[in-house]
């Protein structure tokens, strides 16, 4: 195999999609070989996001796509609707998937898994590519053994699909391995109005906040006698994503099965 890893995007003319595009036409280690899109079917992928023609050009057929291209690894931002089925196509074509699409229940991340080590491959799934928001996590997780008293506050746009995000689950996820499962709050608490207190994971609450003008923060807010302890995570640009995707690319070249998290890759 050619030490240039051949990359596909899936979702290419999304947001995150176009700028995954753009990080891999600007790493030299990197070879973009397929754009998948809803729309703009036969346009440059290079000219799709602003840069000079790459003789790529957008397919809406994914399977045909990745037939003809000879992928290593398919990036996929797409949605959680058509997520499963994008990365069961890729897998069964030794394509490794690394996907950003929150959404995923843990019973898609275990088929995946099994049908990546079935087909002698692997992949990675990240909620959150960020590698500030990685340390927001592992530090969250630190904080939860000596400050069990936790909620988590997330902060997205309005048209996100999923709530909470996928990086507040992982967050809690993270939180719950360092913290004994017990209720917070008064065991007499009642809710005048439905859902106030927020989502309940593992006796924590977790809030998400839907408003025009927002882009993705997140803030881990821990209780104890006197005192309080935030950690917050704020994030301004979707090309702040893209050194974490760049990892994850050349990474999953290296596994077999499926990884969940991208902190298994930031010490």
């Amino acid at each position: 195999m050619s030490s240039i890893i051949h990359v596909a995007v899936a979702g290419a003319n999304g947001r995150m999609g176009k700028e995954v595009v753009k990080m891999v036409l600007t790493d030299p280690n990197l070879k973009l070989v397929a754009a998948i899109s809803r729309s703009n079917e036969g346009v440059d992928a290079g000219l799709l996001v602003g840069k000079e023609a790459c003789g790529v050009l957008v397919r809406t057929d994914l399977e045909a796509a990745l037939s003809g291209a000879d992928a290593h690894v398919m990036v996929d931002f797409t949605t959680p609707h058509s997520v499963m089925a994008n990365s069961r196509i890729a897998i069964r074509q030794g394509v490794r998937p690394v996907i950003g699409t929150t959404g995923l229940k843990p019973a898609d991340i275990e088929e995946l898994d099994k049908l990546c080590k079935n087909n002698g491959t692997g992949g990675i799934i990240a909620p959150n590519f960020s590698i500030g928001a990685i340390l927001m996590m592992k530090f969250a997780a630190q904080a939860a053994k000596y400050m069990p008293h936790v909620e988590i506050i997330e902060y997205h746009g309005d048209q996100k699909l999923d709530a909470p995000s996928g990086t507040s689950i992982k967050t809690a996820e993270m939180i719950a391995l360092n913290r004994q499962e017990f209720r917070q709050g008064n065991p007499n608490e009642e809710e005048t109005i439905d859902g106030a207190r927020g989502g309940l994971y593992n006796g924590f609450r977790i809030h998400s906040v839907r408003l025009p003008g927002v882009f993705a923060q997140q803030e881990v807010i821990f209780g104890g006698y006197g005192q309080t302890l935030k950690i917050r995570h704020d994030s301004y640009d979707r090309e702040g994503y893209m050194p974490g995707v760049n990892i994850a690319v050349k990474k999953a070249m290296e596994l077999s099965g499926i990884v969940y998290g991208f902190e298994h890759f930031i010490d």
